[in-house]
């Protein structure tokens, strides 16, 4: 069964399940203690830490291993903003970070900071002059990440990370997605990662704070790990990590070249495949083994367990696949399509096919989910009628507001306009992407006296 959700959590390494069992019977003991079994378990934290940190592009005692990548975020967050409360109490993050940090920023803004985030184009990338012009003498922290996590986008690291320089504003690169593919580029101050993206196993992330960078641990106090992250270490794990990292670092660049491969005929094909698709994300500056597409008039969580009864696990950002019933924060900051989101990362390994015989599943399974929500079917209908028409879709959720908008706009003549009444967050973010994958004109949005919004569109086409 093809597992393409690599971006969530890479299966195992080989090379760190040996690393993991043989550290479990020579790595038990604690490393904090002078006798022959302490002596010998530190002796593998101490590898451990030169071996990552030879990965990241640090000294290995500017490095430390924390219980999870997002406790690298948030004490990395946390510590860098408490040692610069003096200077200011500014954060300065990308509108489409990992949750994590996003948390994080949520937990300065309740402690009396302030956060600022810096908007992404279409492609989901941050524009480093306005990032830059983000950044002030108040500023105590600017994040960014290497990679996103649901597009592939890789960001402008080089570029903000000198643009934080400029401003003497110490600059967090969160490179969860992109460690396991080669190093970050230079310029960061702190940089965190989680294993269990690059094969290692889960509940290990590390956290670098280059020399000179102020940093004040927060919460009590501990011995450990610099005092940056307290408890004792989980050394089977972390030998497991530093080892697998090692190992998709020298396999790096020929799995890369190959799943970038698979992952360009699953961004050519699935447009022919099927009809009203958008590709998101940028199509050269990005990971080489995530895609994410959206389908028009598809009820996301649907399309996803039908992909899994055919075999495939594959990932979502729309916003019937979550409890919340908002889309994904990255693909409404970025301003495109979220109904039907699929997002496929293929792990090392993925052979072409499995890709071809995704390629041939998806597109009756798309028609399928399509036939069942009534969509329109390619060829809409037309004709003279009324200038205006309203569509009720309040309590309906998505996509059906935009099935029932497309079900209706042929029904106006050309500069009429279909007003579509929905209290469906992602109606915001759906309705302005079908209009422009549609060529119609977004009119704008009111507030509807019947509750929700109303969104206008106007027939152009």
């Amino acid at each position: 069964m093809p597992y393409f959700d690599a971006a969530s959590a890479a299966p195992l390494h080989p090379v760190a399940r040996q690393a993991l069992l043989a550290a479990l019977d020579e790595g038990w003991a604690d490393p904090a203690r002078l006798y022959r079994e302490g002596r010998r378990a530190r002796l593998l934290l101490d590898a451990a830490r030169e071996a990552a940190a030879e990965a990241v592009g640090c000294r290995p005692d500017e490095l430390v291993f924390t219980p999870s990548g997002t406790r690298a975020v948030h004490a990395g967050v946390s510590g860098a903003l408490a040692g610069r409360r003096r200077v200011g109490d500014r954060l300065v993050v990308s509108a489409v970070e990992h949750s994590s940090v996003l948390h994080a920023g949520e937990a300065h803004t309740a402690a009396g900071g302030t956060v600022t985030e810096v908007p992404v184009g279409r492609s989901g990338a941050v524009d480093p002059e306005r990032f830059a012009a983000a950044l002030d003498a108040r500023t105590a922290l600017a994040c960014l990440q290497s990679a996103n996590h649901e597009v592939g986008t890789e960001q402008p690291v080089a570029e903000v990370a000198e643009a934080c320089r400029a401003a003497g504003v110490p600059l967090l690169v969160d490179a969860a997605q992109s460690l396991g593919w080669g190093p970050v580029p230079e310029g960061w101050s702190l940089l965190a990662a989680s294993a269990h993206k690059w094969g290692g196993p889960a509940g290990v992330g590390l956290l670098a704070v280059r020399k000179g960078v102020r940093f004040a641990p927060q919460g009590p106090g501990d011995e450990r790990e610099s005092g940056r992250a307290p408890g004792f270490e989980n050394l089977p794990a972390i030998v497991a990590a530093a080892a697998s990292l090692r190992a998709v670092r020298a396999e790096a660049a020929a799995e890369s070249a190959r799943l970038r491969a698979l992952v360009d005929r699953i961004r050519a094909r699935v447009p022919e495949l099927v009809p009203d698709v958008e590709v998101v994300g940028d199509p050269v500056r990005r990971l080489p083994h995530l895609v994410t597409f959206s389908c028009l008039y598809v009820d996301g969580e649907t399309l996803l367990h039908e992909l899994d009864r055919e075999g495939f696990s594959v990932s979502s950002g729309s916003s019937c696949t979550s409890s919340t019933l908002t889309p994904s924060h990255v693909l409404r900051a970025m301003g495109v399509l979220s109904e039907g989101n699929v997002r496929v990362s293929l792990p090392a390994g993925t052979t072409g096919e499995d890709v071809d015989r995704f390629l041939t599943v998806l597109p009756g399974l798309v028609a399928a989910v399509r036939e069942r929500l009534g969509a329109p079917h390619p060829a809409a209908v037309s004709g003279a009628a009324p200038d205006t028409l309203l569509v009720d879709a309040l309590g309906k959720r998505c996509p059906i507001p935009v099935i029932e908008l497309a079900k209706v706009i042929g029904d106006v003549p050309v500069g009429g306009t279909v007003t579509v009444l929905s209290d469906d967050e992602a109606a915001r973010l759906d309705i302005p992407a079908w209009c422009e994958m549609r060529g119609q004109e977004y009119v704008g949005e009111e507030p509807s006296p019947k509750g929700g919004t109303a969104y206008v569109v106007r027939r152009v086409a």
